[in-house]
């Protein structure tokens, strides 16, 4: 059990600092490899959990699709790689306010719906269990997010045309 709270630990921390490389870089394609460091942290903690159905989810659709669809965005739009302005305003205390705000929320949240309850980590969700969510409950969402990725690729190509 020590092992495993080690190992969410340094995972935890590099997904964090990877989010804040996300945020603080000025390279478009730093900031998206960042983001796969993130998303590759989001699986290794399904893999703690006994999820590796979820974890290769995570790896093939968004380190696999999503991320090289970014890719692809920036190098079809021709984004520029160092921008000449900064991008630094003032707006970071808002932004300190509105995210305390959304944490008291989200934790009021959570103690109001988990409060005194311990969650069962014995009993895995299996994989059909899944799979049945995905294909029957949410096979609209699962749709939309398809086709807006379509679009999404679709968009760039017609951006990046020379016409």
């Amino acid at each position: 059990m020590i092992a495993e709270n080690v190992a969410f630990g340094i995972i935890a921390a590099a997904m964090a600092l990877g989010a804040i490389g996300v945020v603080r870089t000025k390279n478009i394609v730093h900031a998206a490899l960042y983001l796969v460091v993130v998303l590759a942290g989001g699986a290794a903690q399904f893999i703690l959990l006994g999820q590796e159905f979820v974890a290769w989810v995570q790896v093939l659709v968004y380190i696999g699709a999503v991320i090289v669809l970014f890719l692809f965005g920036i190098m079809l739009t021709r984004a520029p790689m160092h921008p000449a302005d900064s991008l630094d305003n003032n707006l970071r205390w808002p932004a300190a306010v509105t995210a305390l705000f959304l944490v008291g929320i989200l934790s009021g949240l959570l103690v109001h719906t988990f409060h005194g309850q311990k969650l069962n980590d014995l009993e895995p969700v299996r994989t059909n269990q899944i799979t049945n969510s995905i294909f029957t409950t949410y096979i609209v969402p699962f749709e939309v997010v398809g086709v807006l990725l379509l679009g999404a690729l679709i968009g760039a190509v017609l951006l990046a045309r020379k016409d």
